[in-house]
Order: structure tokens, then C-alpha cells, then sequence
């Protein structure tokens, strides 16, 4: 939703004002103290912790994202670290720097997004922090639960003979982010879906726990890039990667949006990241809301049908 300029600015209302707003759109019985209280985590069970951070300019921009979209892309990313654990996202802070002349408005809409996202995953936002600064900066920390005594999902536990399995798209937020910088925010309507895919990534609840319940051993989440990410787990693991082509092929939609800016679809999918999608590695069955898209082999690397992929562009933070 659009942000009146006119409104009031976060150093006209000051700290006290602010909080109480992010509170109000996120509201949680353990937020307000100095430190927030959790309950104690489940006999048999460890407590999972993640970070992640997003930055004005570098990873949205308020032209082409929404703000309650931005909020909600800042949960969504650090939630899927924990479910690429196998484990439970329960709680959320957030560290807020923004500019002195930011509309309180805006931050309001972010809480909202927050709000939305951490109720996806019956989670909640419990504490943070504000801080003046040049731009505006989203810094979260997830907080998630391992239950039960199965070995949370490492990057070094894949084993040559598993199959990969993906739960969610690959390449559609990489295809949306080139239509936002071909078009702005307004892409033609039949490709809003994913122009929607980059701004705020969706990840069904509890995708990680069912890989690790079903027998998985390793994963990780898309974010970086297909490629990239398969490729950091098959080094960490020592094994190496065989994508099916079939599996990861672009579909229709993606083609008429590769055919509509010029550029070859399969850069989104081997390329593309952000699409935050659990890809884990199993000796059993095809998990409960998960395809199969490769195998895991002995050697060393990621291939697509025995061939070195086309393209290994990934996200680079530097």
C-alpha cells in the first residue's frame, strides 16, 4: 500500500512511538521487556538459531516492493533456514535501522507484513531493536525447535545413491526480479505471479520437519541459486550432484516470460535464487510435498543430465 510522505516521520514520534506501533501490528504477550521469555522447548528437543539481513537497495527496493511485502520476505527468508534444519520456526526478532525522516507508516506496514508471515508458521515476533541510520535495514533473527532425536539436516550428510528432492519453485523469484528491472512495478498481468515470487517468497509450513521425519539427511534452501546451493552441499558432503533436466525444466509460464524479455529461462532456474525452496537429499520415498530432481552421486560438483550446467551464476553478498 502506498505511504503518505506527509505523514508522521519516526523522529517526529520518537523510539517509544515506533515500537508501540510494531507491537501493535505484531502483537506478542513476551514482547515489551528487555529480553523476551520463550518457553522451554520440548523434552528431547534443540533450539535452532539463524540470521539474516535485508538491505534497501541491495535486496528490495520500495519502488518495486510494498512494504508489508518487504516484512514479509524477512521472515520468510530466515524461516526457511530453519525449516532447511528440519526443524519448527517458533519466534522472530527484529533489529529495525531506518532513516530519521521514514514515515511511521511505512514501518507500521512492515510490522503487518511480519505479522502475516510469522502467523503462516504459528511463530510470532518476541523483541528488537531500532536504530537511526542512512537507510533502511531489516535485520531478523528466527528462533526454531528440533524435536525428537533424528540428526538435524547438515550440508555434509548427503550420501552418493539418495535422491534430491525439491519442495517449491526454482527460478520463478529470479524471473520476477528481471521483469521488475525491465518494468518496474507494474509487470503485465499475466506474469504478476512471478514478479509476486520475488517480492514475497512463499514457502508452505513444515516442509523441512517432513523431509527429516520421512528420512533425509541433508538440505538446504534456495537462495543463493540452484546451482550455487546444491553445489555448497555437494562439497560440504563430498558427494556429487546430477540435476534431471526434465525435473527442473522451465515450465510454459516461465518460457513466455523468458520469450517476452529475451533472456533464456534456464538462467533463472540454474541461476536464480531467493526462491527460498527446501532441497534436501533421501534414501526413501519422495517426501510428502517434494519432487525428486536429481540424485546424489560419488565425484565432486553439480551437473544437469551428466553435462556441466549452463550457467552457475549465483548471489554474491560481495
Amino acid at each position: 500500500m502506498p505511504i503518505s510522505p506527509s505523514g508522521p516521520s519516526l523522529a517526529e514520534v520518537g523510539e517509544s512511538k515506533v515500537i508501540e506501533e510494531i507491537m501493535g501490528a505484531a502483537p506478542s504477550q513476551v514482547n515489551g521487556d528487555d529480553a523476551a521469555v520463550l518457553v522451554s522447548a520440548q523434552p528431547n528437543s534443540r533450539v535452532v538459531v539463524s540470521t539474516d539481513m535485508l538491505v534497501e537497495r541491495r535486496h528490495f527496493r520500495l519502488d518495486w516492493s510494498t512494504p508489508r511485502e518487504v516484512g514479509r520476505k524477512a521472515i520468510l527468508q530466515n524461516f526457511a533456514d530453519i525449516e532447511a534444519m528440519g526443524a519448527r520456526p517458533i519466534s522472530a526478532l527484529l533489529a529495525l535501522s531506518a532513516p530519521p525522516e521514514t514515515p511511521l507508516g511505512l514501518v507500521r506496514e512492515l510490522a503487518a507484513g511480519i505479522e502475516e508471515e510469522v502467523s503462516r508458521f504459528s511463530a510470532e515476533l518476541v523483541g528488537g531493536d531500532l536504530a537511526s541510520g542512512p537507510g533502511l535495514v531489516l535485520a531478523v533473527t528466527a528462533v526454531g525447535s528440533l524435536g525428537g532425536d533424528r540428526r538435524p539436516l547438515t550440508l555434509d550428510a548427503a550420501r552418493p545413491g539418495q535422491r534430491v528432492v525439491a519442495a517449491g519453485a526454482i527460478g520463478d523469484s529470479a524471473a520476477g526480479l528481471a521483469l521488475l528491472e525491465r518494468h518496474g512495478r507494474e509487470v503485465p498481468e499475466e506474469f504478476e505471479a512471478f514478479r509476486d515470487a520475488h517480492t514475497h517468497p512463499h514457502l508452505p509450513p513444515g516442509r523441512g520437519m517432513i523431509a527429516r521425519a520421512t528420512g533425509a539427511s541433508a538440505a538446504t534452501d534456495n537462495s543463493d541459486g540452484l546451482v550455487a546451493d546444491l553445489g555448497t552441499l555437494a562439497r560440504r558432503s563430498g558427494v556429487a550432484i546430477d540435476l534431471d533436466p526434465r525435473a527442473i525444466a522451465p515450465g510454459p509460464a516461465m518460457r513466455r516470460v523468458g520469450e517476452h524479455l529475451g533472456i533464456d529461462p534456464w538462467c533463472w532456474v540454474l541461476g536464480g535464487g531467493e526462491d527460498h525452496t527446501i532441497l534436501a537429499t533421501t534414501s526413501g520415498d519422495v517426501p510428502s510435498g517434494f519432487r525428486c530432481i536429481g540424485t546424489v552421486q560419488r565425484g565432486s560438483g553439480v551437473t544437469v543430465g551428466g553435462q556441466p550446467p549452463a550457467y552457475r551464476n549465483g548471489w554474491l553478498s560481495f
